[in-house]
């Protein structure tokens, strides 16, 4: 339970770091951005000093190339100057192309007084024009830099989470298949032998009731390695009766468990055909059911309610034990979490592959309140 913690820690504070680098970029640019606005304003009060100056100077003024040159320098920052009546008398940095488009040049100035209020040029007490300005297409893009910066951030982040992700669950299948081959493999050998002394018993008129227990283990000790065996591998589902799956799987667990944990079957009447790998799934519904045990503490209720719906079925595990948190609903079916000092964390991860990487359902925690209960909901496809 420990490493989910800790990943999830992990996660929350590469999410912080990336909202924390894109604030950061925010402040500074926005400080930045500040700064150029400020040095526009004074450029665009010397443009309209300069222009002050030509217009009310002789031309044998010797500073007159000196005020155009200021004027000319100026390729940055979009101006228009204009008379008491609104008539463009000059503009800068516009686009030369619709130079002559009325509508566009009236546009541009409209944005332009919004932007900021007009430089006030006064030629003669009752002779006025007025400079117009705005921000150039450098501090526009300055502007939405830290929004690219810290989605640039957040999308490597994304993409590195992905690739780990993708790159540690192709791990654990692998982990998966060589542990359940190796599995089957090594209980081939014993279950063998244990066989064949099983038949000589048989032939030297051994214990019959030991023998018959025996035999029960022996069949059970196949089954294991054959539901191993199937892990390391694509299974074969076959069409069958679910409820009967079921069934067995119950029955074998309530020989297995106290006589304080009543089992409660809910089924319908009639047959449900599925595609399903029997078993895998009685193993599926064994482990629901030990994990259900595990909850209960020795003591409770547990009830199979099985829906038959148009597409799917629906198989509910309901105990009345100890409950879930809902900050737990998705981590207990991850390989390696439990929250018992005894235990490798791998049955509720068994159930999720085997519903759904092999038959294509759905299993997921449907309902759990503290000291209560939890049921457990899987959903087949017909």
């Amino acid at each position: 339970m420990n490493t989910y913690r800790q990943k999830q820690r992990w996660q929350f504070l590469l999410f912080i770091s990336a909202v924390l680098i894109g604030i950061a970029s925010l402040v500074y640019t926005n400080q930045l951005v500040a700064r150029m606005a400020e040095q526009e304003k004074k450029k665009a009060e010397m443009l309209a000093d300069a222009w002050t100056r030509i217009v009310s100077s002789g031309t044998d003024d010797s500073n007159l190339d000196f005020y155009a040159g200021v004027i000319e320098d100026n390729t940055t920052i979009p101006v228009i100057v204009t008379d008491s009546l609104d008539q463009i008398l000059l503009s800068r940095n516009l686009d030369t192309a619709k130079l002559g488009n009325k509508a566009y040049m009236k546009r541009k100035l409209g944005k332009m007084k919004e932007h900021a209020p007009a430089i006030t040029i006064v030629l003669a007490p009752s002779d006025k024009q007025y400079l117009y300005y705005n921000q150039s297409v450098l501090l526009d893009l300055l502007r939405f830099y830290p929004l690219i910066q810290f989605g640039v951030v957040l999308l490597f982040i994304l993409i590195a989470y992905f690739a780990f992700s993708t790159s540690r669950k192709f791990e654990q299948n692998q982990v998966w298949i060589g542990l359940s081959k190796e599995t089957a493999h090594q209980l081939g050998t014993p279950i063998s032998s244990l066989m064949a002394w099983v038949e000589m018993m048989k032939i030297r008129n051994g214990d019959k009731e030991m023998l018959n227990e025996l035999e029960k283990d022996v069949t059970r000790l196949e089954k294991i390695t054959e539901r191993f065996s199937k892990i390391g591998s694509k299974p074969v589902l076959v069409k069958e009766n679910v409820l009967d799956v079921i069934k067995a799987a119950v029955n074998y667990i309530k020989t297995r468990s106290s006589d304080k944990v009543r089992f409660t079957l809910n089924l319908p009447p009639s047959e449900i055909i599925v595609p399903v790998n029997a078993a895998l799934f009685e193993w599926v519904i064994e482990n629901l059911c030990k994990n259900a045990i595990d909850a209960l503490q020795g003591k409770g209720d547990i009830e199979i309610v099985v829906s038959d719906l148009t597409q799917v079925v629906y198989i509910d595990i309901c105990d009345t034990g100890k409950g879930i948190p809902k900050s737990m609903y998705h981590s207990i079916f991850k390989p390696g979490f439990t929250t018992k000092k005894r235990g490798w964390g791998l049955g509720l991860s068994l159930v999720k592959r085997i519903v759904e990487e092999y038959h294509e359902g759905r299993v997921f925690v449907y309902q759990s309140e503290l000291n209560k209960g939890t049921i457990f909901r899987i959903v087949l496809k017909k």
